[in-house]
């Protein structure tokens, strides 16, 4: 197979991919989507628990940023104590095969993939 390389001065197209990287890119943000599909719908306490690590700033920055995107949707039950729960939106469903394709390429090429990605 032949690949053909694209001189520097050709212009490429790069903002669609930049859009969608910004969107997943950054630290927690692939690994809350990978939670709340693979269970999904989850609390606030759910999330942070299944992630490990995350400080209690990182995870609400995260879920925020996410939901401004789109991604997910924050449902608050009017309630005391207040319980929310997140789950996947729309256009965060639409980003599963994608997460999916990569959860199955971590799998197949790891030490220890012990996850199924189904």
């Amino acid at each position: 197979m032949e690949h053909q390389i694209k001189a520097p001065y050709e212009k490429v197209d790069i903002a669609p991919f930049s859009y969608a990287v910004s969107l997943i890119g950054g630290k927690w943000k692939m690994e809350i989507l990978f939670w709340l599909w693979k269970c999904e719908i989850m609390r606030y306490s759910e999330l942070k628990k299944a992630l490990g690590n995350v400080t209690h700033k990182m995870l609400s920055d995260r879920l925020k940023e996410l939901e401004s995107d789109d991604l997910i949707v924050r449902h608050e039950y009017p309630q005391v104590p207040p319980k929310v729960e997140y789950y996947l939106s729309e256009k965060g469903l639409t980003l599963m095969p994608i997460l999916q394709a990569i959860c199955r390429w971590g799998h197949e090429n790891s030490i220890s993939g012990t996850e199924k990605c189904e």
